[in-house]
């Protein structure tokens, strides 16, 4: 279990790392990046915050999902979803595959 959890924060980790974000703006653009960069920092910060008030107000049960929302990696489905809705608001035909952020 502890392996599991130290091999979750490190892949977190290599998200931000100088080498993978090149890529990614390489690849598809700053667009992309923001998204992306915004995604994990609302995943590892805002989530944690979060649940750690409702678990203050509402009830401690609520505590349970800091660890969780900073193990987990959810990216793999909202990245997706938000670069979709990206390209609708903006009105861009975009065809590169971004499928790949979560290699």
């Amino acid at each position: 279990m502890i392996e599991w959890i130290k091999h979750r924060i490190t892949h977190k980790l290599e998200h931000f790392s100088s080498e993978k974000i090149k890529g990614f703006l390489k690849k598809n653009g700053l667009a992309f990046v923001i998204i992306f960069i915004a995604w994990e920092v609302v995943e590892d910060i805002v989530f944690p915050v979060l649940f750690g008030i409702l678990g203050n107000v509402i009830h401690p049960a609520f505590y349970a999902g800091i660890p969780a929302s900073i193990v987990l990696c959810f990216h793999w489905l909202a990245i997706p979803v938000l670069w979709g809705l990206y390209l609708k608001i903006t009105n861009n035909k975009h065809t590169e595959n971004h499928s790949d952020c979560c290699e």
